[in-house]
């Protein structure tokens, strides 16, 4: 388990995700890449957990508690307690005549 703060970069062990927390839980949580813990060295990439990340998108949880930014894309995908983070929508600008 590890503690997230608004700033920091972390990298992935199985693949070349990295990724940058733009907002984090208080609560200690355990995030991962390709379903093996981020930032703890190598290991073997999950195929379950391999649809992988794009760079510039940002990636959040069920109640939006977390945000990370994708900062290098790679195979594995993010999850953070064992729940996978999902893309987050984009606002829709306003039209302008």
């Amino acid at each position: 388990m590890v503690k997230l703060s608004t700033g920091q970069r972390i990298k992935s062990g199985v693949c070349n995700t990295e990724v940058m927390v733009i907002s984090a839980p208080d609560a200690d949580v355990v995030l991962t890449c390709g379903g093996v813990p981020m930032g703890n060295g190598a290991g073997d990439l999950n195929p379950d957990h391999s649809d992988g990340t794009t760079i510039g998108k940002r990636y959040v949880n069920e109640d939006g508690s977390l945000e990370l930014l994708c900062v290098k894309p790679g195979d594995g995908s993010l999850a953070v307690d064992g729940e996978l983070l999902r893309l987050k929508e984009s606002k829709k600008l306003p039209k302008t005549d």
